[in-house]
């Protein structure tokens, strides 16, 4: 269930209800009991998980802390920015090196069907014209 934050009109407070998505607003401010309480909007607390998302798009604890370990987290992020780029230049290089293939082969059995369909030469057919009288 999803958590709203309501603020108070009356005392300024903020509070936080855990409801379902068709229940009515709350109304009433239980810390003052004024009538005027408003919804804010938040940004919802979710992290997508799995094989399309990269884990450094969310923060961790090594890049809150401290600027020393900053340093190394950031050096940590280059190193695998260099590993991605790495891989990325690889599968070009196959794609590169596949279409090359497949376009020799596609060379290739155009050169064979070219010389099925090559008629004979002149000489040739006197010769089997003379071979067969």
């Amino acid at each position: 269930m999803p958590i709203y934050e309501y603020a108070c009109q009356k005392c300024g407070k903020k509070t936080e209800a855990i409801q379902r998505m068709g229940e009515k607003t709350l109304k009433i401010c239980p810390h003052c009991g004024g009538t005027d309480l408003k919804k804010l909007a938040s940004a919802p607390a979710i992290q997508f998980k799995g094989s399309g998302f990269y884990k450094t798009d969310y923060p961790t604890a090594t890049m809150e802390s401290g600027k020393a370990e900053g340093q190394s987290a950031s050096s940590g992020k280059s190193e695998s920015g260099e590993k991605a780029e790495k891989r990325e230049s690889a599968e070009k290089a196959e794609k590169r090196d596949s279409a090359e293939k497949a376009e020799k082969r596609d060379s290739a059995e155009k050169a064979e069907k070219a010389a099925d369909k090559r008629p004979e030469k002149p000489a040739e057919k006197k010769k089997e014209k003379k071979a067969k009288e």
